[in-house]
This record gives C-alpha cells, sequence and structure tokens, in this order.
C-alpha cells in the first residue's frame, strides 16, 4: 500500500511540475519568438530595422538580468518556508504579466510608454521564472527514489520543449489563418491572452500536491538556513562556478536555435515566419522524447559524463547546422533537419540531465537557492545576452554564421570542462566515503 500510494504521489508531483513548466516557458519564450517579428516593428520603431531588432533582443534579455532576482527571493522562501507555495507564486505572478503584455498599447497609440510598459512585464516575467525553474525540479527530485532522480527530474525538464512548442505553434497558427495586417493588429496578442486559460489549470494543479520528503525532513529537524544565499556561498561555492560553466552552452544553445533563429530564417535566409515556426516547433516535440531518454541515461552512465559529452557533441553542431541553412536554398526539408538533429535531439543530452546534475551539487537546506542561482544567474550571459550577441555576430561577419558557430563551440568546451570537474570531483568524493567506511568496519 506504501508503495502504491508512493507512485501516485509522485505521478501527481510530476503532472503539476510538468504542466506548471510548460505554462512558465510558453509565457517566457512566447515573448522570444514574438520579440524579433512584431516587438522591433510595434514597440521599437526605427529607421534601420537592425536597430529596431536589437532594441526588441535588448528587452528579451532583460527578463535575464531579472532572473536571478527571482531564484533568489524564492529560493530564500522556498528553503526556508516550503517548495509548494512558491510554485503557486510564480505561477501567477508569470501569467498576469504575460496576459498584461498581450494588453499593452503600441507606440503609434501611446508613444514611450509602450516600450517601457513592456520592459516592465518583462521584468516580472523574469522575476516569476526565475523562482519557477528551481522549485518545479525539485519536487520530481526530491520525491523520486534514489537511481531514478535524474529521470524524474528530467520530465519537468520537457516543459520547456512543450511550451517553445506552445509558442511557436500558436504563433505559427496565427501566422498561417490570418493576413499579416491581422496577425500585427491584433493576433499576437491573442497568443499573449492564451496564457489566461492554462494559469488557471496549472493553479489548481498545483495547489493539491505535498511538500516534498526532503523538505520535510529538514523542517522536522529544524535545520533550515537561516540566510541560504550565504550557506550556499560558503559551502558550495566551487560548486556554483562549476554549475555556471556547465549551463553555459544550454542557455547559448537554446536561444540560437529556439530565438535568434526565427529571425535569422525569415530576414536572412527570406524562409516565411510560418515555416520557421513550424521548424522549431518540430524540433521542440522531438526534443520531448529525448529529455527523458538522457535524463534516464545518466541515472544509468553517469549524469557528469553524459553531461560533458553532450556539451561536447551539441556545441559542435551548429557548424553543419549553419552549413546547411545557409546553403538550403529554400529547402524547407533541409531547413527543418538543420534545426531538429542539432535543437531537438543533441541538445537534449545537456538539458535532460541537467537538473539532477546540479540539484547533486547542493544539500537539501539550501538546494532551492543554489540550483536556482546557478541556472539564473548564468542565464544573463548564457541566454539572455545570446540573440543581441547573435544578431552583431551576423551583421559584423556580413551575414555570414561563421563568427556565431565559434561563439557557440566555445560554450560548448566551457560547459564540457565544467562538467568533467563535477564528475571528477563526484568521483573523488565517492572514493573517499569508500574508504573511510573500510576502515571503520
Amino acid at each position: 500500500m506504501g508503495k502504491l500510494q508512493n507512485a501516485t504521489a509522485i505521478r501527481k508531483v510530476v503532472l503539476a511540475s510538468l504542466v506548471g513548466a510548460t505554462i512558465e516557458w510558453y509565457d517566457f519564450f512566447l515573448y522570444g519568438v514574438v520579440a524579433g517579428i512584431v516587438f522591433n516593428k510595434l514597440y521599437f520603431p526605427a529607421s534601420d530595422p537592425l536597430v529596431a531588432t536589437l532594441l526588441a533582443y535588448a528587452t528579451f534579455a532583460v527578463g535575464f538580468i531579472t532572473r536571478p532576482l527571482g531564484g533568489v527571493i524564492f529560493g530564500h522562501f522556498g528553503d526556508k518556508i516550503g517548495r509548494k507555495s512558491m510554485l503557486v507564486m510564480t505561477l501567477m505572478i508569470m501569467g498576469v504579466s504575460t496576459v498584461l503584455i498581450g494588453l499593452v498599447p503600441t507606440y503609434a497609440q501611446i508613444g514611450i510608454w509602450a516600450p517601457l510598459l513592456l520592459l516592465l512585464l518583462r521584468v516580472l516575467q523574469g522575476i516569476g521564472l526565475g523562482g519557477e525553474w528551481g522549485g518545479a525540479v525539485l519536487m520530481t527530485f526530491e520525491y523520486a527514489p534514489a537511481g531514478q532522480k535524474g529521470y524524474y527530474a528530467s520530465l519537468p525538464q520537457i516543459g520547456l520543449s512543450i511550451g517553445l512548442c506552445l509558442a511557436s505553434g500558436v504563433v505559427g497558427l496565427l501566422s498561417y489563418v490570418l493576413t499579416d495586417a491581422q496577425f500585427m493588429s491584433w493576433g499576437w496578442r491573442a497568443a499573449f491572452l492564451f496564457s489566461f486559460i492554462l494559469v488557471v489549470i496549472g493553479t489548481w494543479i498545483r495547489a493539491h500536491i505535498a511538500e516534498t520528503p526532503d523538505f520535510k525532513q529538514v523542517k522536522a529537524a529544524k535545520e533550515e538556513s537561516r540566510l541560504p544565499l550565504a550557506d550556499m556561498w560558503r559551502q558550495s561555492s566551487g560548486n556554483v562556478l562549476a554549475g555556471m560553466g556547465a549551463r553555459y552552452i544550454d542557455g547559448v544553445f537554446f536561444n540560437i536555435f529556439g530565438v535568434f533563429s526565427i529571425s535569422y530564417l525569415t530576414q536572412s535566409l527570406h524562409i516565411s515566419r510560418t515555416d520557421a515556426l513550424l521548424g522549431v516547433m518540430l524540433a521542440a516535440l522531438v526534443m520531448c522524447f529525448f529529455i527523458p531518454l538522457f535524463g534516464h541515461l545518466s541515472d544509468r552512465i553517469g549524469r557528469a559524463k553524459i553531461y560533458w559529452i553532450g556539451s561536447l557533441l551539441t556545441g559542435l553542431s551548429v557548424f553543419p547546422a549553419f552549413w546547411l541553412l545557409a546553403n538550403s536554398s529554400g529547402n524547407i526539408t533541409a531547413i527543418w533537419l538543420a534545426i531538429i538533429i542539432p535543437f531537438g535531439i543533441l541538445y537534449a543530452s545537456v538539458y535532460g540531465p541537467e537538473a539532477a546534475l546540479f540539484a547533486e551539487l547542493f544539500a537539501a537546506r539550501h538546494r532551492y537557492t543554489g540550483i536556482s542561482f546557478v541556472y539564473q544567474f548564468s542565464g544573463i550571459f548564457a541566454s539572455g545576452l545570446t540573440p543581441l550577441i547573435a544578431a552583431y555576430l551576423l551583421q559584423y561577419n556580413q551575414g555570414d554564421p561563421a563568427l556565431i558557430c565559434a561563439y557557440v563551440l566555445f560554450s560548448g568546451l566551457v560547459s564540457a570542462a565544467s562538467a568533467y570537474w563535477i564528475g571528477s570531483r563526484q568521483t573523488k568524493a565517492v572514493a573517499l566515503k569508500d574508504s573511510l567506511s573500510i576502515a571503520n568496519s
């Protein structure tokens, strides 16, 4: 009976984490999908299209800059009060700010207040997501049985691919069924307003789950950290830096293919917006199956090993991918393959085991703060600045994506080295523990 109840509890937690994460990522990346095709025209008018696009991506980056603030705030209270209550709050913040983005008047209607309001709501989105990711993956990680933590912690990660699939799919569908004038006038707003329905469903599901066993143990033993951020840095500073380095390829690669590629395909290669969005959506669908596969393999082979090998392969894959894009001559099948293989399959080898890899870097008493800090703080340079950097490098190199590819490879090398260090340190810790056990026996 106990095993049955535990299995039921895990399924409820997985569903709550996955649905919530899907909604959060849908909200957050809907902004990224729309930034380069709508906001640059309606909210940041400029005589130079590049300047308008850079300004639109700058507000996209602001969401990543404010995510560490959300990670610290919700991580602090998640380690002191509990994971569950924080997850309900982050979902509400994300949902309300996303719906309001869909209601902001354009620059032509209210002038400078339009981009300012957009910026404010993007800040709120960043704060909400900053606390969301850590709580969602911790709920499943801390509920999961030993030997399956990589697999279960990877399940909320599917929320990223489903959220991206929904974001690009909804915008793609609206682009297909509406005229360009209708889409630019009100169609894109419908995609943001749709978030209200998702938030109502997600909040109801999250309100009916219990707190994690790990946090209950910390609470029962009265071992809650007074200042989780200070404890994290004092006890795990090396792990924090290594985790941030390991996160580099994740943020860079996702935003090259999930965000920047849409404007690159539509503006540089003159592919239709619908075809570009469909390519990203198909890659996201494929990713849904490979994320748990690599999470499962991390339980069998080792998280750090899967991660550092995946980082290298992912970083290298950008070269053939962009070569195929540039030489596709508009062939949609070739373009979709150039996105699906690196983004839908290889990227999952990093994102699948990532949650468990980071969670194991920290003790339960400051784990929410630790993984949120690593993931969100590194996201400033790894994720938020990537579309800006890519747009600049493309312009600087006169439309040749070679410098973009070099930048992605550099991030892969940094992440591979960081994950290798994490793995070697964990191996030494296990060896030391075993030797102490033998000595005491």
